[in-house]
């Protein structure tokens, strides 16, 4: 019985991975935008053209349905956008005052 579990329990992970990454779509667009409003594009440029460009690579995998390589871009699209918020804002500290 456990064992018939498993196997089903496996195939249910299986199939839910095959569908679009919409969660991880999401989350990396909102990530940019959050990077985009700290200043990101000038004040950490290199993380935040990297997500950028993930995020773009993820767009063109989902165009395709090749949702694993979407799903794989759009994380590293998230991650790079948190490195370029987290950029930013130690940038912005770092600011002289008007």
């Amino acid at each position: 019985m456990l064992r018939i579990f498993t196997v089903l329990s496996l195939v249910g992970c299986l199939m839910a991975c095959k569908g679009p990454p919409v969660q991880e779509m999401s989350d990396a667009r909102q990530a940019i935008q959050a990077a985009r409003a700290a200043g990101a594009p000038s004040r950490a440029a290199d993380d935040f053209s990297a997500a950028q460009a993930a995020i773009e690579r993820a767009e063109s995998h989902l165009q395709l349905h090749e949702y694993t390589r979407a799903r794989i871009a759009a994380v590293e699209a998230k991650h790079d956008a948190s490195a370029a918020l987290a950029h930013s804002q130690g940038a912005a500290g770092n600011d002289p005052k008007p």
